[in-house]
């Protein structure tokens, strides 16, 4: 049986438009391949960036229908905290500048929060070292979780109660119950809080001030020799050490 010509045009067109789909197909896939890989990237790439800002799921309830509704909301990334040997740096640096002994001021930042910036107590003292509001605005302090401010203020506050009782047990007392009460027991309050305080504060400074003093010298340091010139009564150069 002959083959009609058209049905072998037939079968011939149908194979063509076959190849075109199949080309456009494999096209797609390797285009669809090609942008997942350039998504991939782009998506570690803003992996690492580390936006400055997380979202976080909230629900809440439509004002109009009253059903809850979920939806995403940006949250700003709380800044990392300094390491205690930063901390401990910031605390050092302060004293000195404030002329209190920094091996006092590291004994208080311990016993107060554990060196601990985001500290709250139960009265509402706040930060390294315990600032309660009034004090941290008398002294300047504008966010007292921020271990800079913080540690000024506090460092200040404690160098003023040494100026005004002559005595580091009465300013520690004052630091922990108020000045008032310092002044109107005219000594440590008979609060057991405020007298654990200072014996907690007292025993850590005087633990660190003995480690200090038996610490060993530093090795002396190699004087260099100092270079002399002269001239001689016939105008020669001359070098020499002493």
């Amino acid at each position: 049986m002959i083959a009609s010509p058209v049905a072998g045009i037939r079968l011939v067109g149908e194979t063509v438009a076959s190849i075109i789909k199949l080309n456009k197909f494999m096209n797609f896939c390797f285009n669809s391949v090609r942008v997942g890989g350039l998504l991939l990237a782009a998506g570690a790439s803003l992996a690492q960036a580390a936006p400055p800002f997380a979202l976080t799921s909230v629900v809440r309830a439509d004002p109009a229908s009253g059903r809850l509704v979920r939806s995403l909301v940006a949250v700003s990334r709380p800044a990392p905290a300094p390491d205690a040997k930063a901390l401990q740096l910031i605390a050092t640096r302060t004293a000195r500048h404030y002329e209190v002994d920094p091996l006092l001021v590291d004994s208080v930042i311990h016993v107060e929060s554990g060196y601990n910036p985001l500290a709250v107590s139960p009265k509402g003292a706040m930060g390294l070292m315990q600032l309660i509001p009034s004090t941290a605005r008398r002294f300047g302090v504008t966010n007292p979780f921020d271990p800079k401010e913080n540690i000024e203020g506090g460092v200040r506050y404690l160098k003023y109660l040494q100026g005004l009782f002559r005595d580091d047990r009465l300013a520690l007392a004052a630091y922990n119950a108020g000045e008032a009460a310092v002044a109107r027991h005219g000594w440590i309050p008979p609060y057991p809080e405020t007298q654990n305080y200072v014996y907690q504060v007292g025993k850590r400074y005087g633990q660190a001030r003995r480690a200090a003093e038996n610490q060993p010298p530093p090795p002396p340091q190699e004087q260099q020799p100092v270079i002399e010139q002269f001239l001689d009564a016939e105008g020669r150069l001359h070098i020499r050490t002493r």
